[in-house]
């Protein structure tokens, strides 16, 4: 029997909606798999999904060629979307033996990256890079329209020869409607004192900078 969804899990889906905001895998033209999620390979990528996804891989190769060009240019800023059917967040959740009482999830956020920062972060022995605070906002589904939650993360990520060692998201103002907000409350007060985000973060920055900047490596190498 599933539980309901306990805060630490919606803290948790969101970070994932964070990363995939610039790590989505290449896929054939108008399919969208996500294994990794529970859905079929065999699913139309509707045109608002393919418009999200090209927007991504642009955001995506600038980054990488920065992270691995390290060549001085200007910085990065990229307005990125994403989103999730139902079934593909109940795929997301359930790991964590919850249930998901909403429907589909889209997200967006600015993204803002000082290009000195990703060089130094993949050049120098030991680095802390001090990310700007970025503010993701998430439409969820519910049974009576949509709503929103907005929240605010300022991360810090330390790298030691090039990959993550230690990182914190840093939450800060939350806003949004009754049941959601409380959670998202309850969850960044715990991960604000005790950081237990920190090897999921970790993670899926290593995951990036390596697997995931080679698969557009014929597009950033020459940049």
């Amino acid at each position: 029997m599933y539980r309901r969804l306990p805060a630490i899990s919606v803290a948790l889906l969101l970070l994932l909606g964070i990363a995939e905001l610039l790590s989505s895998q290449p896929r054939a033209q108008g399919r969208a798999p996500d294994a990794a999620a529970g859905v079929q390979n065999d699913v139309e990528l509707t045109e608002q999904e393919q418009r999200e996804e090209a927007a991504r891989r642009s955001c995506k190769v600038a980054v990488c060629a920065a992270l691995r060009n390290r060549r001085p240019g200007k910085n990065i800023a990229c307005d990125v979307v994403k989103s999730w059917r139902k079934e593909q967040v109940e795929g997301i959740v359930s790991k964590a033996k919850v249930g998901w009482p909403w429907g589909g999830v889209r997200c967006s956020g600015a993204i803002a990256l000082k290009r000195d920062t990703l060089i130094r972060a993949m050049s120098e022995p030991k680095h802390q890079a001090v990310i700007d605070r970025h503010t993701v906002v998430c439409e969820v589904e519910r049974e009576k329209g949509k709503t929103q939650i907005k929240f605010d993360l300022a991360p810090k990520v330390t790298f030691q020869n090039g990959k993550a060692v230690l990182a914190s998201l840093n939450w800060g103002k939350i806003e949004g409607p009754g049941i959601i907000k409380g959670v998202m409350w309850t969850a960044a007060a715990t991960d604000n004192a005790l950081n237990v985000l920190e090897s999921t973060v970790v993670e899926k920055v290593n995951e990036f900078v390596a697997a995931k900047c080679d698969e557009v490596k014929d597009e950033w190498r020459n940049k």
